[in-house]
């Protein structure tokens, strides 16, 4: 009950019926959360309000007021609470693209980057209270933090056509690229890596069966519309009277990347300790993603699983490793030149014969064009200045006109040969960490995390030559995980050594 005798204060004199009410107001929402009688009647009527209007107004306005309520509370939600921004981040870079040709009017790309600064601000601060920046120490850090800074200068690349391709581009190299110091700091224990591993090998699942349903059941209405809206898509998606499956991702390539980079985590993750059941679980997952993959027409991803394994076999060198390459070389070989009329297994041949593919030799002809400039031009032309962006940002400049095809010579072209040099020192920093780490590591478990993440990282660099295979969601932020948990499984690894030596 509140107290209707008029208090004093210090100087002896009455309290305003005002200030007294502001007093009691605030105590009933800030102190006592409306859990009392106030709060029942102020909810309560404020929940009518809206349920009569939603229902009364249209269908956009009541989604707006809806998502205006809850975006409040969501984002404190998630400014407390790091570890569920980045679940949140990596789940949403896997469905942002669908989200996007749902027709989901919301800049859903702006959204990650506040979700990333949210917990990177968050991070600097944790960090300046508690002194913990060794965790951010390291080679891969160091590498990783100068391939962003020089990204970042970029801007002043006095080469550039245009600082907004710049703004585009950098948005999914340098600042996807922060996130790795993210996951290095907040991935402390195995179950966080357990959980964000289970987030990114579930929307595998997801996509490799969407892909099959594309295949044989048919597209759905909004990706019919999407696939007739333009002569060009038309033109890159319909090939040999076959239609090219995306599924949930944007492009063909970054769904036959991604098929490959579960797999070939799996394949490393199966050297570790598994249940029976799990274990035939992942080969189950392992069949149904290089089986999808086949749909997506991507010819650059179609030798990456064998070439990784030469690596899997160097590195797992045994008798029985060396007899299951050899059978697995002869059943491709036998793949590669039987006789077929299957376009997703005569397209997965040609792979093989890249002399017979006029596409191979017209990237031929234009990288060799494309060589005087890049001489000439040490930091290159600028982000964004070749392919879609520079044709939309700078029309009729010359590397607007550049099909890139491979990020690789984006890099090149783009950054210059100097950014060229950085980027592979970091690539070959990564993975030489990665197998160090892996031949250290005693945790089973952890080892074969730390060897799945390096097949994968192995698999993605190879595959940026003939397609761009990091600069596109999800491809980017798992790129950059795997990278964070090459380093956390041996830093888990020695923390769990230092305890039982103590004990």
């Amino acid at each position: 009950m509140i107290n209707f005798n008029i208090p004093l204060n210090n100087n002896h004199e009455e309290i305003g019926w005002w200030k007294k009410f502001s007093q009691t107001l605030r105590r009933w929402m800030l102190f006592e959360k409306f859990s009392n009688p106030f709060g029942f009647i102020f909810l309560t009527l404020i929940s009518c309000f809206f349920s009569y209007y939603i229902s009364t107004t249209t269908y956009k306005n009541g989604t707006l007021i809806i998502g205006g309520l809850l975006a409040p509370c969501i984002v404190v939600w998630l400014a407390l609470n790091p570890v569920i921004q980045i679940l949140t981040y990596v789940s949403l870079s896997f469905a942002i693209m669908y989200l996007l040709a749902l027709g989901v009017n919301f800049p859903l790309g702006t959204v990650m980057d506040g979700m990333l600064m949210m917990v990177i601000i968050d991070m600097l601060i944790k960090l300046k209270q508690s002194g913990e920046w060794y965790r951010l120490h390291g080679k891969v850090s160091r590498t990783v933090i100068v391939w962003v800074v020089y990204l970042f200068l970029e801007v002043g690349n006095p080469s550039t056509e245009s600082r907004q391709a710049w703004v585009f581009t950098v948005r999914t190299m340098a600042v996807v690229a922060i996130s790795f110091y993210a996951f290095l700091y907040h991935i402390r224990t195995k179950e966080l890596m357990r959980k964000l591993i289970t987030i990114f090998l579930t929307f595998h699942f997801i996509a490799a069966w969407y892909a099959f349903k594309q295949e044989f059941f048919g597209y759905f209405q909004f990706e019919e519309d999407y696939l007739h809206s333009s002569p060009l898509i038309t033109q890159l998606l319909f090939l040999a009277g076959h239609w090219r499956k995306y599924s949930i991702f944007s492009d063909p390539v970054t769904f036959a990347y991604n098929m490959v980079a579960g797999s070939l985590y799996l394949m490393g993750r199966m050297t570790g300790p598994l249940s029976k059941g799990r274990r035939w679980w992942y080969v189950f997952l392992i069949f149904s993603f290089l089986y999808n993959m086949l749909f997506s027409g991507t010819r650059g991803a179609f030798p990456l699983v064998p070439v990784t394994l030469v690596l899997y076999a160097i590195m797992k060198f045994s008798k029985n490793i060396m007899i299951g390459v050899a059978i697995a070389a002869i059943f491709m070989i036998f793949l590669i030149n039987m006789p077929t009329s299957n376009q997703n297994i005569l397209r997965f041949q040609t792979a093989f014969r890249p002399n017979n593919d006029m596409s191979y030799h017209a990237r031929q002809v234009n990288q060799a064009r494309i060589k005087p400039y890049v001489w000439t031009h040490p930091l290159g032309g600028g982000l964004g200045s070749t392919g879609e962006w520079g044709k939309k940002f700078a029309p009729g400049s010359y590397l607007s006109e550049f099909p890139p095809d491979s990020g690789y010579v984006r890099t090149t072209v783009e950054a210059g040969f100097i950014g060229l040099i950085i980027f592979c020192v970091m690539m070959f920093t990564i993975l030489k960490s990665g197998i160090d780490n892996y031949y250290s590591i005693r945790d089973p478990e952890l080892k074969s995390i730390c060897f799945g993440c390096v097949l994968l990282i192995f698999a993605l660099n190879i595959g940026n030559y003939p397609q761009e295979a990091l600069v596109q969601y999800p491809s980017n932020v798992l790129f950059y995980l795997s990278t964070a948990l090459i380093v956390t499984t041996k830093r888990i690894d020695d923390q769990q050594n230092l305890l039982q030596n103590a004990s």
